[in-house]
């Protein structure tokens, strides 16, 4: 593969990994937020009007900055009925074909999210509610959060373009290995970057990344 693709997705899945390393905690966050709108509330009977909205805004951040993390990890559910027993170039000709599908709505979707946060600043949206706050900083970090997706999709199409084509790009992030399913003996398992395969015919499963070597997810 071009050396501006393999920086790409090094840089890439770099910075999803960040992101979602960091924004994973935010989760602790919303549960302090309605900990305390709950001991506010019946402890102390002077509730809060903003506990549930921020709780949600915290929740909506959580789960859109993290996609593009989920992405990488390879951790988004789906529902696998051939996928699982096909062989792992062919499971990489189907990535290729479903990651730019992705790559489309994706792009549809922050699109839609820049145009809705433009018209959130220009009018001043407030939330129709009693605490009534402005929602353009959150509509921001969702466009944020959908713009890494939507990276983190090119880099997930890339990698797949090269396990179509025997080689290896991008398969050696920790986490991606863990959430994979089946085990994989060290000495299978090589960490290797844009590995060609053998022309004279070393078996696939030596170039093939960890899911596709046990074939299943």
């Amino acid at each position: 593969m071009p050396n501006w693709i393999k920086a790409y997705v090094k840089y890439v899945d770099a910075v999803n990994r960040l992101v979602g390393r960091c924004v994973l905690y935010l989760v602790f966050v919303m549960m302090g937020i309605l900990l305390y709108s709950a001991i506010s509330r019946y402890c102390f009977d002077s509730p809060v009007i903003w506990g549930v909205e921020m709780a949600q805004f915290t929740m909506v951040i959580y789960y859109i900055m993290g996609g593009g993390f989920a992405l990488l990890t390879n951790s988004h559910v789906r529902m696998d009925v051939f996928y699982g027993r096909w062989k792992w170039r062919k499971q990489a000709g189907m990535d290729v074909a479903t990651s730019a599908f992705l790559i489309i709505y994706l792009g549809l979707l922050f699109y839609g999210c820049v145009s809705s946060t433009m018209y959130s600043i220009e009018f001043n949206q407030h939330n129709n509610s009693a605490w009534a706050p402005a929602l353009a900083p959150v509509k921001i970090l969702m466009g944020i959060g959908i713009f890494l997706t939507l990276l983190q999709a090119f880099s997930e199409f890339f990698k797949a373009l090269a396990r179509s084509r025997g080689l290896l790009l991008g398969e050696e992030v920790p986490e991606r290995l863990i959430v994979e399913s089946g085990y994989i003996a060290p000495e299978e398992e090589p960490r290797l970057v844009g590995v060609v395969s053998d022309p004279a015919g070393i078996a696939p499963k030596t170039l093939a990344p960890a899911h596709a070597v046990v074939g299943t997810r």
